[in-house]
Order: structure tokens, then C-alpha cells, then sequence
């Protein structure tokens, strides 16, 4: 799953697709995508109680029942031109996926999918407010994971404030995609076709990782290996199509290069935060106290040495709007956890992006902490034991 923009439900997605199904069609096609879709949210939203799961099921057999091949979308001639160009990128990308890197594309990104709303499903986080620690949800398959999604909105803040009641740090964010790890034929959707062409061949490349390799119960480490691939995947496809001096290849690396800008600022906020939280001998109030002045350090901090530092425009203003608590940081730093360890071995490797993928894959095998593998890569080049 891929971190959305600031505020996604911003902007509308794009139309609908032309040609949808008959009700006879959709109806039998509703009824079968059904079957599948109990284990697939199982797998990517998890099973709480079954009337979790069949809520989940029915919006994601929604997804499903109206996937249409997407070579079939272009050609249709009802099909906008803006986003006939989106769905030809995203075919290139998904090729360049495969071909270059040798991801695991299987069926994933065949298909276009419309919803209804700009935002696909609703995120919920939460952490202790005194204790840089996830709150975990347990599903089968994937094991434990720091979040919960949500097809109904009003449920996930109806569990953020009751999380909060019992006195947890609460987040609830939009997404705009996830994945199925593989399992199912992930249909591309309108949701993700607002974003500019890198963003798009960026969560194209991400959401593959994803199929490639997944590590059970490691999400910071999973989601943050899709962004460094998706980052990188970005720039090597903008800049070997379009050349090293074409707006598309230099706007993906100077995104890059702020995607390791600020997870380095979170980096150094959460260590402040963890000092704060150590002080155990002290009452909870005074280390309450602590914490919003780490955090009013820390927008200053962003405001003054940060965002001058930016050369790219998805990170402007995140000092000002961002919400700061325990669970919304973790739900960020999810994504850019110790990019800089990945930056280092991908450099030490060779700096070629598929045998960097291969030498990850081999390094993490066999290992309780992945992250263990990746520094082996940046010390040795090799994935060592």
C-alpha cells in the first residue's frame, strides 16, 4: 500500500469507464468476485468478526466485478484521451516492472476498476500516547500489522475515537490503492489516476514489490523497500525513456531525493520522542508536556532547516497541516523507515536496481529481522549469514 497525498479526497477521480457491465452481467460477475474476495481482503485488510469481512468482501467484489481489461479501456473511443495516456503509462510501467526488474507482475495492473469515491479505503493507526509503539491488528497470512482498513468511513473513525477513549493515540488516513500480495488480479483504479505520471509509475513499481516479496509481520520493513524501489523505479524509467534530461526523470529524482530528506527528519524526531517516553521515573503529565514540546521543536525545526531544503513540492507545507501524535507518525515513518540503510546498500550492490531487488530477496531469507540482510548488503555487497 502506498502513502496517498495530503489530502486525497480533494480531488475527483477520473470518469468512469466506458461500457460498464449489464445488470445480468454485473450481477453474476458481482456474485463470483465475491467468492474470491472473502480471502483476498482476509489477506489485505484483514478478518476481525465476520461482519468485518463481509463488508470488506462486498466492497471489494464491487472492485473486482467491474474490472475491464485495460487495453480495451484505450482503445475504446469513449475513453477521455487524459486518461487513455494515464492507462498507457501504466502498462509501460507494469512492462518495465516485469522486464527490467523482474517483479512479480502476474495479472496485477491487466485490469481498470472505477469506485464511486476519490478515496479507496480509510486507514486506521494507533499507539500508546506515551510509547513510540504500534498498535498491531493480527490477520491471517500476513501476521501482525500496525493498521486496519476501512471500506465504510464512519466505522474507521467510530474505532479511532473509541481507541481513543481508552486512551490511545488514534490516525485515520485515505488510501488510494493496495495490494493482494499477488493473490488476485489487482485492477488498477480511477483513484490512482489522479496522480502526475511519476507518482503513477512510482506506485505501479511499489504496489509489485509488494508481489515480489513480502515479509509476514514486518510491515515498516515491507512498505519501506516499496518505496525505495517505486522511488527508484521511477527514475529509471523516466530517465532511460525519456532521456536524463527530461522534466519526468528529473522530477523523480529530485523527489527522491526528499523522500530520504524526510525520512531522515523522522528519524531524528521519533529518537527525541523515545528519549522523552524513557523518563519512566517521571509522572505521565510532565512527560505528556515533553512530548508537545518536542513536537512544536520539531515543526520550527522543519519550517527553519527542512522544507529550504526540499526540491521538489510533495513534502511543502507538511510542518504546518501534518498531524502529530504517536500513531501518526508511525503510519508515516512506515514508508521511509531507514531509507538511508536501503540508499547504502543499493550503492554498495552496484547501483543497478534488479540485482539489488535479487541480492534483497536472497538477503532476507531465513531472517527474523530483514533489516539485519539489507545492512549485510550495505557492508559486504553481499548477502552474507
Amino acid at each position: 500500500m502506498r502513502p496517498g497525498p495530503a489530502d486525497p479526497t480533494r480531488a475527483r477521480g477520473p470518469a468512469r469507464p466506458p461500457r460498464p457491465p449489464s445488470p445480468t452481467g454485473r450481477a453474476r460477475r458481482l456474485a463470483l468476485a465475491l467468492r474470491a474476495a472473502v480471502p483476498a481482503l482476509a489477506l489485505a485488510l484483514g478478518a476481525c468478526s465476520p461482519v468485518y469481512v463481509l463488508r470488506g468482501a462486498w466492497a471489494e467484489a464491487r472492485i473486482l466485478s467491474r474490472r475491464q481489461p485495460i487495453p480495451a479501456v484505450i482503445a475504446d473511443p469513449a475513453t477521455p484521451p487524459a486518461i487513455r495516456q494515464k492507462l498507457r503509462l501504466v502498462l509501460d510501467a507494469r512492462t518495465y516492472a516485469a522486464r527490467v526488474l523482474a517483479l512479480r507482475t502476474g495479472e496485477s495492473y491487466t485490469t481498470y476498476s472505477w469506485v464511486e469515491h476519490d478515496t479507496l479505503l480509510m486507514v486506521l493507526q494507533a499507539a500508546p500516547k506515551l510509547a513510540f509503539r504500534e498498535y498491531t491488528w493480527w490477520f491471517p497470512i500476513v501476521g501482525r500489522v500496525p493498521y486496519k482498513g476501512y471500506f465504510d468511513f464512519d466505522k474507521a473513525r467510530d474505532a479511532a475515537r473509541s481507541l481513543e477513549r481508552r486512551g490511545y493515540d488514534a490516525y485515520v488516513r485515505p488510501s488510494s490503492a493496495f495490494s493482494t500480495l499477488g493473490w488476485f488480479n489487482d485492477p488498477l483504479l480511477n483513484t490512482v489516476l489522479r496522480d502526475d505520471d511519476v507518482d503513477l509509475a512510482n506506485t505501479v513499481v511499489h504496489e509489485l514489490t509488494h508481489n515480489t516479496l513480502y515479509v509476514p509481520s514486518r510491515i515498516a520493513f515491507n512498505e519501506s523497500l516499496a518505496n525505495f524501489v517505486g522511488g527508484h523505479g521511477a527514475i529509471d524509467f523516466f530517465c532511460s525513456l525519456e532521456g536524463e534530461d527530461s522534466p519526468h526523470c528529473d522530477l523523480a529524482r529530485r523527489r527522491w531525493h526528499d523522500d530520504l530528506l524526510f525520512g531522515r527528519f523522522l528519524s531524528d524526531l521519533v529518537a527525541r520522542l523515545e528519549a522523552v517516553y524513557a523518563h519512566t521515573e517521571l509522572p505521565a503529565a510532565t512527560r505528556l508536556a515533553m512530548r508537545d514540546s518536542v513536537f512544536q521543536d520539531a515543526r520550527r525545526r522543519w519550517a527553519a532547516q527542512v522544507e529550504p531544503a526540499l526540491v521538489s513540492d510533495q513534502f511543502h507545507g507538511w510542518g504546518r497541516r501534518a498531524t502529530l501524535n504517536n500513531a501518526s507518525l508511525i503510519a508515516v515513518r512506515i514508508y521511509y523507515d531507514r531509507l538511508d540503510l536501503f540508499q547504502a546498500a543499493y550503492e554498495r550492490t552496484g547501483g543497478e536496481l534488479r540485482t539489488f531487488v535479487r541480492l534483497v530477496i536472497d538477503a532476507v531469507k531465513n531472517r527474523t529481522d530483514p533489516y539485519a540482510g539489507i545492512a549485510a548488503l550495505a557492508t559486504t555487497g553481499r548477502p552474507g549469514r
